[in-house]
């Protein structure tokens, strides 16, 4: 018998997906279509249809890091964490930083 004391849960009381199971479900199916593994989601949002996340993504890397081409994805997700769509927003080096 496994012990599951110190794993999180999966889904809410309610029963939806915690927003830790939408991430890894997003994740998994990101790197499983466009080969790319997120290195960070400074976006995740319930919307009407699910659930929509920005993920920062190196689409090239380079020597020194710093000049490594990175990419913001959107994903949409259904309530279950099926991935429904993504999209490129923009494309950008490591080492710079948005316009004011």
């Amino acid at each position: 018998m496994t012990d599951t004391s110190d794993e999180t849960p999966e889904k809410t009381a309610a029963g939806d997906l915690t927003p830790l199971a939408l991430l890894r479900a997003a994740r998994e199916q990101l790197v499983e279509l466009t080969g790319l593994a997120p290195e960070s989601v400074p976006r995740l949002e319930r919307t009407d249809e699910g659930w929509v996340l920005e993920a920062e993504v190196v689409e090239l890397a380079r020597v020194p890091e710093t000049m490594s081409l990175m990419a913001l994805y959107e994903v949409s997700l259904d309530p279950d964490g099926i991935l429904t769509g993504y999209r490129r927003l923009r494309r950008y080096e490591r080492g710079r930083s948005d316009r004011a």
